[in-house]
């Protein structure tokens, strides 16, 4: 099975709006795109502060634990320009993560709206939905910078998003990989799926009861919706 329902929420058929997290959800975690990412940032803070390796991994580990991103920590401690630290991290090779023509065919046979909400940048999304094929896709990017650089889980965005997107919650899905970042979708209405990648970061709050839906596959959950929705029409 690609996925196992927890408690009932929006109907898989009569989703209005789909909302996808980016890294490591809407491509897998396994595929090593975010080392690469998170190597870019140690080296950014290497030169950014003359220090060891072992220190910038350090620092990188303790302002994500502490600040919910890495480039929130640098911001609030030591004023980092956020578009320029984020156009040197994302400036990564992009052939790791493979082609998921099954993911492709079950997006496409999504009527409702699809919504990238990511912790990163346009750009970096733009580039990703590309590489993936999905870019035509989807009907809008909120990223970090629509956030005010206030990254999820913080409440703030999340009623932004609503109202930039005339989102109704009651009808809309929120597909994460990062299992505490649902919980203000939840606290807003929406349905929630968390997608499973063995990342032990990710897992944290994964037992929470705001969690809709657990997904192993996320094509397979999407391809089931999809059926369903077509199920709901006829």
């Amino acid at each position: 099975m690609s996925f196992t329902m927890r408690r009932e929420g929006c109907p898989l058929g009569a989703v209005e709006t789909w909302v996808f997290d980016l890294d490591n959800t809407l491509y897998p975690a396994s595929c090593g795109l975010f080392p690469l990412v998170q190597e870019r940032m140690n080296e950014y803070i290497c030169s950014l502060f003359g220090v060891s390796l072992d220190e910038a991994k350090a620092l990188r580990a303790r302002y994500f634990r502490e600040h919910g991103t890495t480039m929130h920590g640098l911001m609030a401690v030591h004023q980092v320009d956020p578009h320029e630290f984020m156009a040197f991290v994302h400036d990564v090779d992009l052939s790791c993560v493979p082609a998921n023509p099954t993911l492709v065919a079950a997006l496409r046979g999504l009527s409702g709206r699809k919504i990238v909400y990511t912790n990163g940048s346009v750009p970096h999304a733009e580039n990703l939905l590309e590489h993936l094929g999905i870019s035509d896709l989807f009907d809008g990017i909120f990223d970090i910078v629509a956030s005010d650089f206030t990254p999820k889980p913080s409440a703030m965005p999340f009623r932004e998003f609503v109202r930039r997107y005339g989102v109704e919650p009651t009808r809309a899905l929120m597909v994460e990989d990062m299992a505490k970042n649902l919980a203000p979708a939840a606290e807003l209405g929406m349905t929630t799926a968390w997608v499973k990648t063995g990342v032990d970061w990710a897992a944290v709050a994964s037992d929470a009861d705001y969690i809709n839906y657990v997904v192993e596959d996320l094509a397979g959950f999407l391809s089931t919706a999809a059926e369903l929705e077509r199920e709901t029409r006829s």
